[in-house]
């Protein structure tokens, strides 16, 4: 059976830039829509969803980060960040509103489609390395994991993870009551080396801290080191 072809977003107000990464992904073999601004492109999500998007910092009308805020109430689609601004508050806050990666401008279009490539392939290495015939699931607590819905439920409820933070909670649940350091997450999660490593796995961490406020678990901090699962009060 052939595999279903993902369709990406990519809003840029560069004409050049859709063009270059729009030829690339075509011919990479995924669906493309493009769009000169965010608000566009919201508004095509909004109709029809996607796999995932690429999304501009500095456009016209609503920017990156407030359609990145927009996605994040109604999505969890993996969304790339595209920066013309190398600032690591800018960096900060893209990573903070819950996207998956950023590439800062000038770029090359075959990094960014590396990215994307990593993100997907990211995505089916969690929703199949692990699964079992029996048993697809796992628990720490109040979480259960399922891993043939890529999911997390704390007491029955679903969590809205992104895939980056269903990738870093897995990885903890995984290894419960295990130190992980920042390297391994990198490897495991991300797939590649990024600029900021030590800022994506803390901003990561932050969020995932907010979404479990109040279950019973905490990710606890190994200074100089990771993180690790554990139960609250113990």
């Amino acid at each position: 059976m052939e595999e279903k072809r993902k369709t990406v977003y990519i809003a840029d107000d560069d004409d050049s830039i859709r063009q270059i990464v729009k030829t690339f992904l075509v011919n990479d073999g995924y669906i493309t829509e493009d769009f000169s601004t965010g608000d566009a492109l919201f508004e095509r999500f909004e109709q029809k969803s996607c796999e995932l998007v690429i999304l501009d910092v500095m456009m016209p009308g609503t920017d990156g980060f407030g359609i990145l805020t927009k996605l994040r109430k109604i999505s969890t689609v993996p969304v790339i960040m595209l920066t013309a601004r190398d600032s690591e508050n800018d960096l900060a806050m893209g990573l903070g509103l819950g996207s998956d990666d950023y590439i800062t401008k000038p770029f090359s279009a075959m990094a960014l489609l590396m990215r994307v490539r990593a993100i997907f392939r990211r995505i089916e290495f969690e929703s199949s390395k692990y699964v079992k015939p029996a048993a697809a699931g796992a628990g720490f607590g109040p979480l259960e994991l399922d891993e043939a819905s890529r999911s997390v439920r704390v007491g029955g409820e679903p969590l809205a993870l992104t895939p980056t933070e269903y990738g870093v909670l897995r990885d903890l649940m995984l290894h419960a009551g295990e130190a992980v350091s920042r390297d391994e997450l990198l490897e495991r999660v991300w797939g590649f080396e990024a600029v900021v490593e030590t800022r994506a796995t803390d901003d990561t961490v932050r969020r995932l801290r907010q979404k479990l406020a109040g279950s019973g678990v905490n990710i606890a901090a190994v200074w100089g080191y990771g993180f690790r699962l554990e139960e609250a009060g113990k």
